[in-house]
């Protein structure tokens, strides 16, 4: 059963509440071809949605920004059946579960069912793949495409395109700013964009062991003429020396000095400016074999103040900028899986008043979430006086205690993540859903397989035909599940296509309280057909 109106049998128009407006060219513009503009037009597609992706450079940018995946994305990603993709086009798709923490290792080697995994996956690469599964699903990307103007009104959205053959016009139903830091769409859309940029630039290098350099067993590095050079953190006067290894001969290398300028990565960084910088903080040569990556980047703490401006979204670094290193991609992809569904069901009709409105509510919570613990980053990491010094070895004392260092995992992983909810008064309502092993007369399957359709879904765990009954009348909307698991949850949970529990059931809950959790987040059911007489 197809998940929203079949797309052959709707007309090429912006549907605006139960009604249909101005024809369109597309139903949303995505600006950016990054990994959140990407994941966000597989999302669509998955929904029945006509995206179209605009991407101003022409090729891949091959300087990665980012290294891998880590956290709550990566389930998602199981959840859509990718992430076996991903993993098999991993340079370590099962690295060591130590963390950096703002200059404090978090080592979770102690912990036997870590909250928090990574993917070591090039940016670069990622993107490729990403592009990859978009194009399969019927999305198209025009690269060396600029946006240059948006307009919007009540119905739909204009944009001016500065193309390969010179400029043209777009008229959607929606437009979202995927483009990065500087965003041109908030710009045009006059969304602020408060916050911190600040006064340091770390310089990233991920190398191969120099032919003169010995890695030793505990990650130290003997260096002729210079002697040992210990892994972790090195801190000087007013700088941070980072070394680490995840695969063997491989370093990765950065330094944080206080620069006030502002670091552009477009600008490729050379070995030799790290070999520089490196110089200047540790006061030595230190010899670096071949580069796989070098970065350069300045951290900043940002949030835009409104998610949404009428037909206007932003998702990704366009929408906020953390200051800490592998948190931008993961938040971007989730605001991606957040909105889509809900977009899709603006634009097929059944979407009830204010749900487009919930993704500014959620995603800016959790992004003011993950604000919370990249700040407390900064704090631990930028001190360089005593009392700093004291606190980060109170700190990594703390987080040798299994709960601590558990709590910690899984704020960074954001798998902490409880949206607010109305009605949510079961304790997993508006958290992500567990993965459950199901088993019913067809067999045994698990809470992954019923979302690889980024579907809505009821699942009765506990033979509620009352319920089943009443989740039957949005049937042309959601899948309809029953089974058993161990150590069950709920009676039953409403799962939402991004895979968060919108509402669950006690033993004393009633189908009029579902009906209610569902036309909140679905709509009203469509109405019973009559017979002609």
């Amino acid at each position: 059963m197809a998940c929203f109106v079949a797309e052959n049998r709707r007309p090429k128009a912006v549907v605006n509440g139960w009604g249909v407006s101005n024809v369109v060219d597309v139903d949303v513009v995505v600006v950016g071809a990054g990994p959140a503009g990407l994941m966000l037009a597989a999302e669509l597609r998955l929904a029945g949605v006509r995206p179209l992706v605009l991407e101003r450079r022409l090729d891949v940018r091959e300087v990665p920004r980012a290294n891998g995946l880590g956290g709550q994305i990566l389930e998602l990603l199981h959840y859509r059946g990718v992430l076996e993709r991903l993993k098999s086009a991993s340079t370590d798709s099962n690295p060591v579960p130590r963390f950096p923490f703002g200059g404090v290792q978090l080592d979770l080697t102690q912990l036997a069912d870590p909250p928090l995994h990574a993917v070591q996956i090039p940016q670069p690469r990622l993107e490729r793949l990403l592009g990859e599964r978009a194009g399969e699903l019927g999305a198209e990307v025009r690269r060396g495409h600029e946006v240059v103007a948006v307009r919007q009104d009540d119905a739909t959205v204009t944009v001016d395109v500065l193309g390969p053959d010179g400029e043209y016009q777009l008229t959607a139903g929606y437009v979202v700013g995927c483009d990065g830091a500087r965003s041109r769409v908030r710009d045009l859309a006059g969304i602020p964009f408060p916050g911190t940029t600040y006064p340091e630039v770390q310089r990233l290098g991920q190398v191969g062991l120099a032919d003169s350099v010995t890695q030793l067993d505990n990650g130290d590095l003997d260096v002729p003429g210079v002697g040992r050079i210990p892994a972790g953190y090195t801190r000087t006067d007013r700088a941070v020396f980072a070394l680490g290894s995840l695969v063997p001969g491989e370093l990765f290398i950065s330094t944080t000095e206080d620069e006030s300028t502002d670091a552009d990565d477009d600008d490729p960084m050379t070995v030799a400016e790290l070999q520089d910088s490196i110089r200047r903080v540790l006061g030595v040569d230190l010899p670096l074999g071949a580069p796989i990556r070098l970065s350069r980047y300045t951290y900043q703490a940002r949030q835009a103040e409104q998610y949404r401006d009428g037909r206007i979204l932003l998702a990704g670094d366009a929408a906020h900028l953390f200051p800490a290193t592998g948190i931008g991609l993961n938040a971007g992809m989730l605001d991606a899986v957040n909105l889509a569904w809900k977009l899709a069901a603006t634009i097929h009709g059944w979407a009830p008043t204010g749900l487009l409105d919930t993704y500014h509510d959620e995603r800016r919570y959790a992004g003011a979430r993950v604000m919370l613990q990249t700040e407390a980053q900064v704090a631990l990491r930028r001190g360089h006086d005593s009392a700093a010094d004291a606190l980060r070895e109170v700190f990594q004392e703390l987080v040798t205690d299994e709960p601590a260092v558990r709590r910690m995992a899984a704020m960074i992983a954001t798998t902490d993540l409880r949206y607010p909810m109305p009605g949510g008064d079961h304790p997993v309502t508006g958290t992500f859903a567990p993965d459950l092993t199901l088993h019913n007369d067809q067999g045994t399957s698990t809470v992954a397989d019923l979302m690889h359709q980024a579907r809505p879904v009821f699942l009765d765990l506990a033979d509620r035909p009352d319920l089943r009954e009443a989740a039957r009348e949005w049937a042309d909307r959601i899948d309809i599940h029953t089974a058993k698991t161990a150590d069950r949850p709920a009676e039953a949970l409403l799962i939402r296509p991004d895979a968060h529990i919108a509402w669950a059931a006690t033993p004393d809950s009633t189908a009029s309280a579902l009906r209610e959790a569902l036309t909140n987040w679905f709509g009203a059911p469509l109405p019973e057909p009559t017979l002609a007489t």
